[in-house]
């Protein structure tokens, strides 16, 4: 079977698109890098096998279940997936949250805002409200996106199973969560 490639959303630069089974490998350099591991933490993707099983368990079935989830960040300019951002319905929080991580190249240039922002509206346009946002109260990097966005601190979150307290954020000013 061929995985059709749909188009969440475009920016000037950017094209959010659905994750299919041939970016396993692009997947799994993502989620293995130090970065993630640090600050999103390990999801047990040790091979591009694992990161197709992911794609299909996750993504994928999000897409079909609840009309979003994680979209690849593609550059316009040269097609490369430079990172993920998207809605997530997680354990342990009452509405979706926008999620994003980059590999490292592509930290820095502004491509975690554009593509939240993205995801924002086209949340917006669906009737998603609120959406919350989760991120290590140290990734500094992160908690300045999910500000630049718009976001407002609602407290605090430790989902299920997790040992940490996660800063939680929300689209609504008085927190919404």
């Amino acid at each position: 079977m061929v995985d059709q490639i749909s188009v969440f959303a475009q920016t000037d630069r950017l094209v959010l698109r659905e994750l299919i089974a041939t970016d396993a490998e692009f997947i799994h350099e993502l989620f293995t890098g130090e970065e993630f591991l640090r600050n999103i933490g390990d999801r047990g993707i040790r091979s591009p096998a694992d990161a197709r099983d992911y794609i299909e368990r996750g993504p994928r079935a999000s897409y079909r279940e609840r009309g979003y989830g994680f979209y690849v960040i593609e550059l316009k300019s040269t097609g490369i997936a430079a990172g993920i951002c998207g809605l997530i319905l997680r354990d342990g929080l009452d509405h979706a949250d926008v999620g994003f991580a980059l590999l490292p190249p592509h930290c820095g240039s502004g491509y975690a805002t554009e593509a939240a922002v993205a995801v924002l509206a086209e949340a917006d346009r669906r009737g998603i409200d609120p959406v919350l946002a989760i991120a290590q109260p140290e990734n500094g990097a992160s908690l300045r996106v999910l500000e630049k966005i718009g976001m407002h601190r609602a407290g605090s979150v430790r989902l299920p199973g997790e040992t940490i307290d996660l800063a939680l954020y929300s689209t609504r000013p008085d927190g919404g969560a």
